[in-house]
């Protein structure tokens, strides 16, 4: 028991207001949230190229390791090209110090078959991106609003590959530089209990 309450001593600050895990998990997963402030500094490849290597050693199928990650910063000239793929909702990701387009190959290597998990793996390796960026203080935030098609077009992505999402990375700012809408929602999320998304057996 006193392991359990050392353990939820470790959660940050902000995310210990808002969030107490059901079970004794480590706080790496708890304090992982999506921030949306961002400074505009730019990162050095030292500070995010570690995230991709811990991308690297997701399981996969097969070890088929689908995932594919096409990068921009704002001192290359795609990156333009990234920023207009954004809704105009994931504006604030202009502040980026990076971003990235997710894909898969839809496909397996060894026989050229479909790849039935190949989602589920490119999504495995995302979320050690996601960690490693939230265990490094850097603002990771995952996002589907953006133009699948033309992210494929513009970006010569390959028939067997797909599409999955994008993704901002960057130095935290002060919520004060948000919008009065999104600073409101400035803060780590609650989620549904344990017991609500586990069911012993079948699904009833």
């Amino acid at each position: 028991m006193q392991e359990t309450a050392n353990r939820r001593v470790e959660l940050d600050d902000e995310v210990a207001e808002h969030r107490d895990p059901d079970h004794d998990v480590d706080p790496l997963f708890v304090n992982r949230w999506s921030p949306r402030a961002m400074t505009g500094e730019s990162l050095e490849e030292a500070e995010y190229l570690p995230l991709f290597e811990a991308a690297r050693w997701a399981p996969s199928a097969f070890n088929n390791q689908h995932w594919r990650f096409l990068y921009a910063t704002p001192e290359d000239e795609e990156w333009e090209t990234f920023v207009d793929l954004l809704n105009d909702g994931n504006a604030w990701a202009t502040d980026a110090g990076l971003l990235a387009v997710i894909v898969s190959k839809t496909t397996f290597d060894h026989n050229g078959e479909p790849a039935p998990v190949h989602s589920f793996d490119t999504g495995a390796a995302w979320q050690n991106i996601a960690l490693e960026g939230s265990r490094r203080g850097l603002v990771v935030h995952g996002m589907s609003g953006f133009d699948y098609e033309r992210a494929a077009e513009e970006l010569d992505v390959p028939e067997e590959y797909a599409v999955e999402a994008m993704f901002a990375v960057g130095e935290r700012a002060p919520p004060e530089t948000l919008s009065d809408e999104l600073r409101e929602r400035e803060q780590p999320s609650d989620r549904k209990p344990v017991d609500e998304i586990v069911h012993r057996g079948s699904f009833e």
